[in-house]
């Protein structure tokens, strides 16, 4: 049986430009292209494709994605490995969960304080991994993900992680700040989200409207919604009208 690119866009999420581009970079070729131009899909790329997803979803670049399937001796054998990386995942997982549920505790016990008590700051990143989205970053936002490549290219590792624990901990102050009764537009605020837009800035420096739009996709995308729901239900709407604030105030 054969799909066209719009049914295998329809039936796996992915957009039919995404798939044009795994075309592009040989990652996903069609099994042949019709007189209209149009790309055509059988059962071996689906197979494939579905195995570019299970290890997007692991944080695996396209150029690795490409490697592992290609190194394999058999789809059942990638499947294989696949499977044992996702028990690990979802083991990982379970450790997150836990994580954000002491969190919650700790920051209920420390009762409605601009600083709620933190017994231990090194368990708020337990389980934690932020390397996911590279290549629709790419597709969504072509320049600044360009921008944000060559930036990352003079990190190292260990800077990396350093970065990461601190924007996740500008949450858990974000949610302090919130959890007090503050406004979106309080200076203190306002200070603590230039935190994010310094942080923001050490790869692509958006402008006022940008960095706006930044703070809605933290709401709209569901996925970046979910991270700031975790720390503190409603977080994602008061980081989001903070940054707006913030571009008020100090991009205009």
């Amino acid at each position: 049986m054969t799909w066209s690119i719009a049914q295998v866009a329809r039936m796996s999420g992915v957009t039919s430009r995404t798939l044009r581009h795994y075309d592009e970079i040989g990652l996903l070729t069609p099994a042949y292209v019709g007189d209209n131009g149009y790309r055509y899909y059988e059962e071996e790329q689906l197979l494939r494709l579905q195995q570019i997803l299970v290890l997007r979803e692991l944080g695996v670049g396209l150029a690795e994605i490409a490697e592992a399937i290609d190194s394999e001796p058999s789809t059942v054998a990638a499947l294989r490995r696949h499977h044992a990386r996702l028990l690990a995942e979802r083991e990982r997982l379970g450790v997150l969960v836990e994580t954000v549920a002491r969190t919650i505790a700790e920051l209920e016990e420390g009762g409605d304080t601009v600083t709620p008590k933190i017994n231990r700051p090194e368990n708020l990143f337990a389980g934690l991994d932020s390397s996911q989205y590279e290549d629709e970053a790419r597709e969504r936002w072509p320049e600044q993900y360009a921008q944000a490549a060559q930036a990352q290219a003079g990190i190292t590792p260990e800077q990396m992680e350093t970065w990461q624990r601190d924007v996740t901990a500008h949450m858990v102050r974000m949610a302090e700040l919130k959890v007090a009764g503050a406004a979106p537009d309080d200076p203190v605020v306002l200070d603590e989200v230039d935190w994010n837009y310094r942080s923001v800035s050490r790869f692509w420096k958006p402008d006022a409207c940008a960095y706006t739009k930044l703070g809605e996709m933290y709401v709209n995308d569901p996925r970046f919604r979910e991270n700031y729901e975790k720390i503190t239900e409603g977080l994602a709407e008061f980081q989001r009208d903070a940054m707006a604030a913030y571009a008020r105030a100090r991009l205009s």
